[in-house]
């Protein structure tokens, strides 16, 4: 956290103390706001929403015990200095107790003793926010990246030059093909400090993705019991992930373009504008220009959003992916279910690289999953019989279609599927590259289709 977005307010009865205190503290780069009692402190705190408080320790009406008390229990990340004379060096410590985390003997004679207490505080602060990114990334577990982006290499390449500035992402690709692993790389391989925060906005209801995204203030619609921190300042020094942008309102939308232009926002009910730093990375599965056109998406946004635009090829067409991701998945989910296959079987593999996965990853490992729950406990190779369920034709084999019916089903299908390839074998004079680029299938799916059906290039 830097010293232009930590907020401090100053309460004390003597006036001239907190006008001394703000002017040393905004000197030093801080955010600072002045109150002369702790009931007028009570108020500041609904709008300014501060990361310190510097209060007096006795003060008419309500001390900075009391102060102390009210704050920690609404907001407990508020961190409190205690100002005390020396006959009250006691009470600081029992202030202390309380969840004080320093104080200071007044008058203040050195500047120089309040600033090195702040910033203290500042860095207890930024640390705070640096172990939870940590324990975040440890809990995550993310896999290693030549798993993530097996089959992608272009994709990791634009990723290495793009983490480490500050330009807005905007990834696009099917459901199920790893748009948040991608975006918690590249938070990694960023230099931001704070944590990497997410939002699926397809999954909040448009009534509250406001308050979601920018927080709110006590009071400011039925249920807001208190004030509450946005995704934005959770993300501040770090990296914000909005999932499934192009469902996110229109009001939202015009919330986010702010931030992006001017990196200020408010909370929902609030009057006092907020700085962000936060860098955004943006998904979609979905054609965003096709909703600009249809007026549920802004233009404005959407070239806000892709500055830098990546697109994440499906599973289908990643060659070797499905060999390296199933391993890797078949290795962890059997660990997890104490049983011991380590590796998928060649005649396994084929199978699995004959399907077209159009859920993409999350399918795979859900296939996978169920075979090795299927799967006999002493088994160290996944078999193709453990695969049984998997319809080649693109049909689950949960099916309502009778056996008969679907046997029938089946046989017409690959009739199509044979045509298919092999007319667009025939227009490409045999080319199978760009065969399996027209049909939207990997190379190596098209070369075992060609095995399964046993045709040869005809002169």
């Amino acid at each position: 956290m830097e010293k232009k977005d930590f907020r401090i307010l100053v309460v004390d009865d003597e006036k001239s103390l907190v006008l001394l205190a703000s002017r040393i503290l905004k000197k030093e780069g801080y955010k600072v706001q002045g109150a002369y009692s702790g009931q007028e402190a009570l108020a500041i705190i609904k709008n300014f929403a501060p990361n310190l408080i510097i209060s007096d320790l006795k003060m008419p009406e309500m001390s900075g015990i009391d102060l102390l008390k009210k704050v920690k229990k609404e907001a407990p990340e508020i961190d409190f200095i205690i100002l005390t004379a020396y006959a009250s060096v006691e009470n600081a410590v029992e202030a202390m107790k309380c969840g004080a985390l320093d104080y200071l003997i007044k008058p203040l004679k050195n500047p120089d003793e309040l600033r090195l207490a702040v910033e203290k505080v500042l860095e207890r602060q930024t640390l705070i926010r640096s172990n939870t990114l940590w324990q975040s990334q440890l809990t995550d577990g993310l896999p290693p990246t030549n798993v993530i982006f097996a089959g992608m290499k272009d994709v990791w390449q634009q990723i290495q030059r793009v983490a480490a500035t500050e330009a807005t992402i905007l990834l696009h690709g099917e459901s199920g093909t790893g748009k948040s692993l991608i975006a918690k790389v590249i938070h990694q391989l960023s230099n931001k400090k704070g944590a990497f925060v997410e939002l699926n906005c397809a999954a909040i209801p448009e009534t509250l993705i406001e308050s979601e995204l920018f927080g709110h203030e006590k009071g400011a619609f039925t249920g807001a019991i208190k004030t509450k921190q946005g995704k934005f300042e959770l993300a501040q020094d770090g990296t914000i992930f909005l999932d499934e942008i192009g469902e996110m309102p229109l009001s939202a939308q015009a919330k986010l373009l702010r931030i992006l232009q001017e990196k200020a926002f408010e909370r929902v009910g609030g009057t006092i504008t907020l700085t962000t730093n936060a860098r955004i990375v943006a998904a979609t599965n979905q054609d965003l220009k096709a909703r600009i056109k249809d007026k549920t998406f802004r233009e404005d946004l959407y070239y806000r959003l892709s500055v830098f635009p990546i697109e994440l090829p499906p599973l289908r067409k990643r060659e070797d992916a499905i060999e390296t991701v199933g391993n890797y998945l078949l290795q962890n989910i059997s660990a997890r279910m104490g049983k011991r296959m380590d590796k998928i079987s060649p005649k396994a593999l084929e199978l699995l690289m004959s399907y077209e996965w159009p859920g993409n990853i999350r399918e795979l490992y859900n296939a996978i999953e169920r075979a090795v729950i299927l799967a006999d406990e002493k088994q160290e190779l996944l078999r193709p019989e453990d695969l049984s369920f998997i319809d080649l034709a693109g049909s689950d084999s949960t099916s309502t279609t009778s056996n008969g019916d679907k046997g029938a089903e089946l046989k017409k299908l690959e009739e199509i599927e044979r045509e298919a390839i092999e007319k667009t074998l025939k227009m490409t004079n045999g080319h199978r590259r760009k065969t399996a680029d027209i049909l939207g299938i990997s190379l190596r799916t098209l070369q075992y289709k060609i095995k399964k059906y046993g045709y040869k290039k005809r002169k």
